[in-house]
Order: C-alpha cells, then structure tokens, then sequence
C-alpha cells in the first residue's frame, strides 16, 4: 500500500493503486483529506468527478463543480474537493438526475456503478464492531466510520442485540436509519472488496476462524461453480439469494 505521509501533495506515481488515473500524464494527483475512508482505500472527490466520471476535464473544472454544491455524498453535500470516498459510499450529481454507487474493480481499484435515485437512498455497510454502553444500549459501529445506536427494554436480559460484527446494515442516508439486516453466515451472498479476489461475488459455504479476521478464511462459490477463497477482513454480505443493492456491472 502506498504511503501517504505528511505531504499535502502526492505523486502520481506513488498514489495508491485504488486510483484509476493516467500516471505519466499527470506528475501530481490529489491526496484524500481525512475522512471515513482509509487514505489508501479511497479516492478523492476529485478524482471520481474528473477521471473516472469524467464530468470535468481539468482539475479546476472538477473543483469548481465540487465547491459549487453540485455533488452529494450519501445524500449531503460535500465541497471538498479531497473528501475521500469509498466502498459503497453513493455520489449524486442531483441537477443531471445521476446516481453512482462506488464497488471493488477486480482490476484492483474502485469505480462507480450507476443506480436509481430510489437506490440512491440506501447504503450497505459493514458492522465492525459493537461497544456496550451504559445503561446497556449498544453502539455498532460500521464500516464508513459512523456509529449506530441501539436501545433495548431490558439492559438485563442477554441476546437482545439481532446484530454481530461482519453482519451488515442497509441504512437510509442521510437519516441514518436501518433499513436491513444481513447476517453474516454460511449461505449468505458476499462481495470481495480487497484482496486478489476484489470483485467477486459469491456464497459463502464454509468459513475457518482464525486468530482474527484477516487469519480466518472464507470459502465462496460464484454463480458458475467457481470457488475461491479470501480472508474475513476481505468482505461484505451483499444478500441472501441476491444482493439487496447493485454492487457489480450489468
């Protein structure tokens, strides 16, 4: 992975591979700002509205467009034109009716599907965590740094929470409300969004734990037959019989 440094700028040839840019055109690129996303798994507003949409053809006509309040990201606007965005994060240009969700590329980088303005409404995210609380409500953490609040009755009662790490949620952005719960388990349809595997989708058939989530191991089968494996950290439940959002092409 590229590293990122204390520089404000980057060298084109030094961005992370995630980055679908032409390296030997430009000798600077655009360095992500802190954000939800890690810096070496994520990409710049910038980038996304200039190069992969291509809805610009000079870095200061991409951000202009991004300052001007004219791109959304999960349903707010955003003008900085360094905000790094991520694994299914959603980019609207709202005044050209265009909705994009962002997927792993099985080249090794990321790109934007387009969706529907009703899909735009719904982000899928990964539960990474969840921390008790006092009073005993619960705070699940997910994947694109945001928290998710859970009161129950009866603090004293066990097994109140439906939800585990590695399961995932599908909110409605911007309010932040659950839509969906997928458990993560052996049955349930995945999506490979790091590793040699990114982009693959499959069921999972079985997983060996390990010290870990990047030391245990999940066997998948694609629609054809194909099976493959990849580590924990590597991926997301999408569905059960069908992915509950678009997160591949076509």
């Amino acid at each position: 992975m590229a590293r990122m440094g204390g520089s404000r700028h980057l060298k084109a040839l030094s961005a992370p591979s995630v980055q679908r840019i032409p390296r030997k055109v430009r000798p600077w690129t655009v360095k992500p700002s802190p954000g939800p996303h890690p810096a070496d798994r994520s990409l710049p507003l910038l980038i996304v509205i200039r190069d992969l949409l291509k809805y610009a053809e000079t870095a200061r006509e991409a951000t202009k467009i991004i300052s001007s309040g004219q791109v959304k990201v999960d349903g707010k606007v955003v003008r900085d034109y360094k905000f790094p965005i991520g694994v299914m994060d959603i980019v609207e240009l709202p005044s050209l009716n265009l909705y994009y969700r962002v997927v792993p590329d099985p080249t090794g980088t990321l790109r934007l599907v387009p969706i529907s303005k009703e899909e735009a409404s719904l982000k899928l995210l990964r539960i990474e965590g969840v921390t008790t609380l006092k009073g005993g409500h619960f705070q699940v953490h997910l994947s694109d740094g945001r928290n998710v609040l859970v009161r129950v009755e009866d603090s004293r009662k066990p097994g109140q929470l439906p939800y585990k790490p590695l399961d995932s949620l599908v909110l409605n952005v911007p309010e932040g409300t659950v839509k969906d719960h997928i458990e993560f388990k052996e049955g349930s349809l995945a999506l490979v969004v790091w590793g040699r595997n990114m982009g693959k989708l499959g069921k999972i058939v079985s997983v060996t734990r390990g010290w870990g989530w990047d030391r245990s191991v999940a066997s998948l089968q694609d629609s054809a037959g194909n099976s493959f494996e990849t580590s924990l950290s590597n991926i997301y439940v999408v569905g059960r019989d069908k992915p509950v959002v678009t997160v591949t092409q076509g």
